[in-house]
């Protein structure tokens, strides 16, 4: 799981895409966290995203930095915890101004049965699990 947050937060930003019924949407994400042992993103609960995740968890995510790349295959869970809100504001002070820990809009989900591929111009294909 460390290399796979490593190269997120090394590419800035990411794509995450979801179902909505039979249409795929994607999107740019750039907020994620560690905490307890899980990686985590976030969203807020007025996006048709958020919704989206609610009805069919699994997503994936993809990401360049340079000439590599990762494909971020999982299902996301909600938690709706404050402490782990606060830790995704904590790694995330650009959140700040949007959202609060308590605002009632701000969500954090986890990720689980994750499988990551890395992938560069030229090389093999290198996998985490977590």
């Amino acid at each position: 799981m460390t290399r796979t947050y490593e190269f997120l937060k090394k590419a800035g930003t990411f794509y995450l895409a979801t179902a909505d019924h039979d249409q795929p949407r994607v999107r740019p994400f750039g907020a994620q966290c560690i905490y307890n042992g899980k990686l985590y993103i976030t969203t807020s609960n007025v996006k048709n995203c958020f919704r989206q995740m609610l009805e069919n968890p699994k997503v994936e995510i993809s990401g360049m930095v340079g000439g590599g790349w990762i494909r971020l295959t999982c299902e996301v869970v909600r938690d709706e915890s404050i402490e782990a809100k606060k830790a995704m504001l904590k790694d995330n002070p650009s959140l700040n101004g949007l959202y609060t820990a308590d605002d009632g809009k701000f969500e954090v989900f986890y990720l689980k049965n994750a499988t990551a591929v890395f992938n560069a111009f030229g090389k093999e294909p290198e996998t985490e699990k977590f």
